[in-house]
């Protein structure tokens, strides 16, 4: 039975129960892990991820400055709606911080997530939005100014001294905030609406984060490795549908929970382990869900239908419990799952002397992963107007991924690649990002079959012209390139191309150049199917060929004003990628067979299931058993699993 041994040694005493099973293991650390534990703390200092004192110190100041600027704003705004004099002495806002701030896990150059708490007759709206916008934007410290009052949480984001500030406010049911707020407790969402809930949620997660972790300082530093790893290997994006930073903190602090005695070097290897063997959509949770008599949604899949949807679900610790990791799809989900086994192998060669930690945080070659690749170019007049565009573009990128898995059954399987683009020799205010594109792996399909997205393409294109505030020169295009035709601005200085790639991006630089006039509404007669060299045709006898672009069809893509008119818009469909073409890189690998004792138990502990939300919110063995998700055993044969141990 697991536990730990009484100080005279006479009996066993029980573990110490973290979140809603027992541990996996309670073993400590040996010296080798006490040593490697040292050379990534190195790695991580050497690699520039913690601040300096200080930026530390510039931090604090800016956080100090903002909360001034907000007590004077609430006491102007209560003294102007004519309450006593009393009252305008007492009024009061406060400041709070979340997210990688919050958590300890900032590094340089990082935002700061910032949460202002204001009394009950302060509203969003008219005051946040506006008065207090106004009085940042008369103030030299403050620059790039960016209000966004219809985001899913409304948000003031801003520079003040060069320091990024994402700030968002909650109207509290009090008249009178107190200094020493705190805004754990459920009572502070009684009579506030859900983004103010959603709003205040940032904080009280992040709190309830540090609160369920064995060891703070190791949670920490291991949360930091990951972060930097999924960032290195392009899965750290909530808005491409990969995860973002509570997304990571949630998986962290449950392996933490695991493995309560483990240090860093120990849990980021664990985290592999644990999430290779991970059965999704079981959800990976800190603690039992909980309802209230409040009555705001959470997440249930019994009573709620969309939420057996959610391929990955991570779930919030705080009241109301959500699923944070919502965005994830079934393509997205693919690359997380390929991308832990690729770290498992590695941190294996590690502890077994045989790797460096440098090997993991190698970037992920992305242009050399697939074959075949979707372009998303997004144009405007300038740069202000740029990015407001290519924020709105980003934020909807997600839905082209859903849309052709849907259009396709989920045959064209897509990887969303999260880094941003900019070909600076071109004359117009561009950015791009791109979409690695394969064929379900496992499934063969006939030679020449096409997958037909132009229909997919235009009704992706038509929402997001549909932006409130669209301005003249702002547009967007799709267009489908192999490998050998990929723009040289994506690959770092000194990759040498082929003759051939480099005449095509000198012709796709005039492009850019004829077409800066002419990119909305052209009447120009579509390209004709037959005879357009921009079909795709992959075929498993002739992996090698490419298909040439000449000088003449690259004339009229900037006559009909938008690259994706070439692959996928008048008459031209895309065809898919054989079997035999995915590259060997791109394939998930599985495990086969038996595993050592520890990662017997790891298996054990998820293939069994790992629900926890059994008692506050009465889910049953049912809960999970549909056509998509897989039957989870009760939290007794968990605890069986781990005492044969």
């Amino acid at each position: 039975m697991v536990g730990s041994e009484s100080p005279n040694g006479s009996s066993p005493q029980p573990a110490r129960k973290y979140g809603i099973t027992k541990p996996i293991s309670l073993a400590g650390p040996t010296e080798a892990d006490r040593h490697r534990n040292m050379e990534l703390e190195k790695f991580l200092i050497d690699s520039g991820l913690y601040e300096s004192e200080e930026e530390a110190s510039r931090r604090k100041e800016v956080l100090d400055r903002i909360d001034e600027i907000v007590k004077g704003w609430v006491k102007h705004l209560t003294h102007q709606r004519g309450y006593t004099d009393q009252m305008v002495e007492d009024a009061n806002a406060v400041i709070l911080t979340f997210g990688s701030y919050r958590l300890g896990v900032h590094g340089p150059g990082s935002d700061i997530d910032a949460l202002c708490v204001g009394p009950s007759y302060v509203n969003r709206d008219e005051d946040f939005f506006m008065v207090l916008h106004n009085i940042l934007a008369e103030m030299e410290e403050v620059t790039e100014l960016q209000p966004v009052p219809d985001a899913h949480v409304p948000v003031m984001k801003f520079k003040f001294l060069g320091i990024s500030i994402d700030l968002l406010y909650a109207s509290i049911s009090l008249l009178v905030v107190p200094e020493d707020l705190d805004i754990s407790p459920g009572s502070v969402l009684y009579n506030v609406d859900e983004p103010t809930v959603r709003s205040l949620n940032g904080c009280r997660v992040a709190d309830q984060i540090l609160k369920l972790v064995p060891n703070v300082e190791h949670f920490r530093m291991t949360l930091r490795c990951l972060k930097f790893w999924a960032k290195i290997r392009g899965v750290y994006s909530n808005v491409t549908g990969f995860l973002g930073g509570v997304n990571w903190a949630l998986l962290v602090a449950r392996v933490c929970q695991l493995y309560p005695n483990a240090i860093p070097s120990m849990l980021v290897s664990r985290f592999f382990r644990v999430y290779t063997q991970w059965r999704w959509p079981n959800p990976v949770m800190l603690c039992p869900i909980e309802e209230n008599e409040l009555g705001f949604p959470v997440w249930h899949p019994r009573k709620n239908p969309r939420d057996r949807l959610h391929h990955m679900p991570i779930i919030t610790p705080s009241y109301p419990c959500m699923n944070s990791s919502y965005n994830v799809s079934a393509s997205t989900l693919r690359v997380m799952v390929e991308q832990f086994h690729h770290g498992h192998s590695i941190c294996e060669e590690i502890e077994l002397s045989k790797g460096q930690w440098s090997v993991l945080f190698e970037p992920y070659l992305f242009f050399e992963a697939y074959r075949n690749y979707l372009q998303v170019d997004i144009i405007a007049a300038d740069s202000d107007d740029l990015l407001a565009w290519n924020g709105w573009v980003e934020s909807r990128l997600r839905q082209l991924t859903l849309k052709i898995e849907r259009d396709t059954n989920g045959m064209l399987q897509c990887h969303p690649f999260p880094n941003e683009y900019v070909d600076t020799s071109k004359p117009c205010s561009h950015c791009a990002f791109f979409m690695g594109l394969q064929r379900k792996e496992g499934v063969r399909g006939q030679e020449g079959q096409q997958f037909d997205i132009r229909a997919t393409v235009d009704e992706f294109r038509q929402e997001i012209n549909m932006y409130m505030f669209w301005k003249p020169g702002m547009d967007i295009f799709v267009s489908h390139v192999r490998r050998k035709q990929l723009p040289a601005f994506v690959f770092p200085d000194g990759y040498k191309r082929s003759r051939l790639s480099r005449h095509v991006s000198r012709q796709a630089e005039k492009t850019c150049e004829d077409a800066v006039g002419c990119w909305p509404g052209s009447t120009e007669r579509p390209l004709k199917r037959k005879s357009d060299p921009g079909m795709v045709d992959v075929r498993p006898d002739k992996p090698d060929k490419r298909v040439s672009i000449s000088t003449g069809l690259l004339e009229s893509v900037s006559r009909t004003g938008g690259l994706s008119q070439v692959s996928f818009g008048e008459g031209v469909g895309l065809e898919c990628v054989a079997t035999g073409d995915v590259d060997s890189k791109s394939k998930i690998r599985l495990f086969d067979g038996q595993l050592g004792s520890e990662q017997g138990i790891v298996q054990n502990h998820i293939v069994n299931g790992e629900t926890g939300i059994g008692d506050p919110v009465n889910l049953t063995e049912q809960t999970f058993v549909s056509k998509n998700l897989p039957k989870v055993i009760n939290e007794a044969m968990l605890t069986e699993a781990v005492e044969k141990t």
